[in-house]
């Protein structure tokens, strides 16, 4: 019997009826750690047009990451800022791990470290696309509007049941959350200032797809 490698996940077996996903479209693959650039700036740009999949009891979701912000070394505005605390330690691992945190009491957020390890950093995921698993995303954010599925961080995060329980996970590795590629190029990428900030409000690094529907924010911010 032929076996799978962990780093060659193919599509869960018990997908069925419209999540199904199409047998002639390359299914995702795990990314290894050594294509993620040592950069927090390139590493966000990078993310871009890449595969963001969470394994639910149910099927695969999850879908193409659309807009990502950068939190680089120093930055005033990322929670590294003022050196490693129990809460941020995960931002000081190697590049490629996942820091779950809670904004305003409300809404968990997805980063992914960034830097070498002992140096923290990280990328925010803004936005996905749903590509998988749509049917139960819509089920547990209690909505059909797909757009509106992984539209913001804070939806993403509810729409694919992220919290403290996946802080610290290898996103490299096949698991309950992993980043993946299969093999698509990116559309044209867009360039901005980072949203709902105060400090170092203006530095451009925002990341999004040019024209996607699925990207969050002011269209002033999206052109």
């Amino acid at each position: 019997m032929a076996t799978r490698s962990s780093r060659d996940l193919r599509a869960p077996i018990w997908l069925s009826g419209r999540d199904k996903i199409d047998t002639t479209v390359a299914r995702p693959r795990v990314l290894d750690r050594a294509e993620l650039p040592v950069d927090t700036a390139e590493l966000a740009r990078f993310l871009i047009g890449k595969m963001l999949v969470r394994i639910l009891a149910e099927c695969m979701a999850g879908g193409r990451i659309v807009e990502t912000e950068a939190y680089a070394i120093g930055d005033a505005a990322g929670h590294a800022y003022r050196g490693i605390t129990p809460r941020n330690r995960t931002l000081f691992l190697e590049r490629g791990h996942a820091y779950v945190y809670l904004a305003y009491g409300t809404s968990f957020m997805l980063n992914v470290s960034s830097e070498t390890s002992g140096v923290g950093a990280g990328v925010l995921i803004r936005a996905i696309e749903p590509t998988y698993g749509t049917t139960i995303m819509q089920r547990i954010r209690g909505t059909e509007r797909v757009r509106d599925l992984a539209r913001g961080p804070g939806r993403l995060c509810a729409a694919l049941e992220i919290d403290r329980r996946l802080e610290g996970i290898d996103l490299c590795q096949a698991g309950p959350l992993w980043l993946g590629s299969d093999g698509q190029a990116s559309d044209e990428i867009g360039q901005s200032k980072r949203i709902g900030i105060t400090r170092a409000a203006d530095s451009p690094l925002r990341f999004y797809v040019r024209g996607n529907r699925f990207v969050s924010g002011p269209q002033a911010l999206n052109r």
